[in-house]
């Protein structure tokens, strides 16, 4: 059977486009719409910027759009046949993506504890104590790190002791170079010790740490990016096939033999991309 030819192609992806557009704009001229996304959004956005943790109700509206939007994209590319099976991904994609933002915030954070040490030993060279080094350290900051040591400042202000004001830090990390840093500022109040020094030591080998994982990363970019390609080939010649005759994978799935293979192997596919991504994580980013 032959398959449509190029113009039908090229005008498919102009109505898409269109449509798109379209939904854009019909957002835009609705300001409760535009509202209830932006609101919708929100928890995303800041889930990137402070580590914010969605409540339930955000999560659910999270969802709902990323099921609305597998749903609508599946429609466009594959036909109404497959998209309701894609747009069962929707609540894990909004999961997932909002787990890897507050990953990323956690790890701007840790990378950010060099540049807070340094702070904090250069107030300690000018002859302040240590909670009032760490007071001026968290307001001499900028990015993730700012943000989370301002949780820490306005903690301290209140009167809360130290030790349970970097807790906050602690449990917010998880991480073992938060924990060591902590560690240093609550063993000076305990045992004294020219800590200025020991931060100083402390920033050197978090840097060069970061600078280490960062060349393990650019050595293996090219390794972990043919993984992920290799993995992914079958279903591009599946979305492929299904753009030029549709109703490929409707047809598939309407045959319960090929319909369980179909199953099967993108339940193998996705195995693929979590084992090659856990094969090729870097320790330490």
């Amino acid at each position: 059977m032959n398959g449509p030819g190029p113009l039908v192609l090229i005008l498919g992806a102009l109505a898409g486009g269109l449509a798109a557009a379209a939904t854009r704009e019909a957002v835009v001229a609705t300001p409760a719409l535009a509202r209830w996304f932006a609101g919708a959004l929100e928890p995303l956005r800041r889930a990137g910027r402070e580590g914010y943790a969605p409540s339930a109700e955000e999560r659910r509206r999270l969802a709902a759009l990323g099921t609305a939007g597998l749903l609508g994209g599946g429609a466009l590319l594959l036909g109404p046949g497959p998209a309701p099976f894609l747009a069962l991904a929707g609540p894990a994609l909004a999961g997932t993506t909002i787990r890897r933002r507050r990953a990323r915030y956690r790890g701007a954070v840790d990378r950010g504890l060099a540049d807070l040490a340094l702070a904090i030993a250069d107030a300690l060279s000018a002859g302040r104590a240590a909670r009032t080094a760490l007071t001026d350290a968290a307001g001499s900051l900028d990015g993730p790190i700012a943000t989370e040591m301002a949780r820490v400042r306005a903690d301290l202000e209140l009167g809360t002791p130290t030790a349970a004001a970097l807790s906050g830090l602690r449990e917010a990390l998880h991480s073992p170079r938060a924990d060591a840093l902590c560690a240093a500022l609550a063993s000076q109040q305990l045992a004294g010790g020219d800590l200025s020094g020991l931060l100083r030591r402390f920033a050197a080998a978090a840097r060069a740490r970061d600078r280490t994982v960062a060349d393990a990363r650019a050595a293996t970019a090219q390794a972990r990016f043919t993984g992920l390609l290799v993995a992914a080939m079958p279903a591009g010649a599946a979305v492929f096939a299904e753009l030029l005759q549709p109703g490929f994978l409707a047809g598939m799935l309407g045959e319960p033999a090929s319909a369980i293979l179909l199953v099967a192997a993108a339940l193998l596919q996705v195995g693929g991309f979590l084992t090659i991504g856990r094969l090729s994580r870097v320790a330490g980013s």
